[in-house]
């Protein structure tokens, strides 16, 4: 009786909280951050420990560059739910974030925690693409001094390449891009879209030609493909 008394009372609260997150849910995917923010606080306040909750009031914060507010929100996640790989993720990528915000010697403070946190979500799922990439831009532009290093970032590189080769190269490109090998970048860019075609790969290569190698006619004709790329209907399988 005590079990059934329970599920009359709380049933119709559970039913309000699904409808309220299926709005902020709504909301959100609209780009209505503000109003989705509201609608998620307020599931927040009977709910304290709903994930989903918590990681979409942490999205909507970092979207809004309200960095303090979205590291609290993905440190709570990591609290709750320290297996999850995203979580880690999230709260490095944010973190990382507000170190660019804030004079260089504090951020260099912050350099250690940041890379912990993505080599904690790459430990929890060994397959995470997203902590590579970011562990491979963290370690091109810090100066050496303090941890930067292209050989690290090569490191990283290869291990995506095993996991995705289009990513691994994309990512050699990126490296070389970087330390202005734009040849060697080229190239790179050209095999990643020679192995997936991705509209990705595509624009890598037309930014390459646009912003560094100046060659603007190259990157017209890269456009126009990407272009042709996105109109073309995706057939159902």
């Amino acid at each position: 009786m005590k079990y059934i008394l329970n599920f009359i009372l709380f049933f119709p609260l559970l039913v309000l909280s699904q409808s309220n997150f299926d709005k902020g849910q709504s909301l959100f995917e609209a780009g209505k951050l503000d109003q989705a923010e509201i609608v998620f606080e307020s599931i927040l306040k009977t709910d304290p420990t709903n994930l989903k909750t918590i990681e979409y009031l942490g999205d909507i914060a970092g979207q809004n560059k309200a960095w303090d507010k979205a590291i609290s929100y993905y440190e709570k996640l990591k609290t709750l739910r320290p297996s999850e790989a995203n979580f880690q993720y999230k709260y490095g990528g944010v973190l990382a974030m507000k170190a660019l915000s804030v004079n260089k010697f504090r951020a260099l403070g912050m350099v250690d925690e940041i890379k912990e946190s993505f080599e904690k979500a790459i430990e929890l799922n060994p397959k995470h693409i997203e902590s590579r990439w970011a562990l491979i831009e963290l370690y091109i532009q810090l100066p050496g001094i303090v941890g930067g290093s292209e050989t690290k970032a090569i490191q990283y590189s290869n291990e995506l390449y095993k996991l995705s080769p289009v990513d691994g190269l994309l990512s050699k490109g990126h490296i070389d891009e970087y330390f202005k090998r734009y040849i060697k970048a080229e190239q790179q860019y050209k095999k990643a879209i020679e192995v997936g075609n991705s509209v990705k790969s595509y624009q890598m290569l037309a930014n390459l030609y646009k912003n560094k190698m100046k060659e603007p006619a190259k990157a017209e004709a890269v456009f126009q493909i990407i272009k042709n790329l996105n109109s073309t209907p995706k057939k159902n399988i």
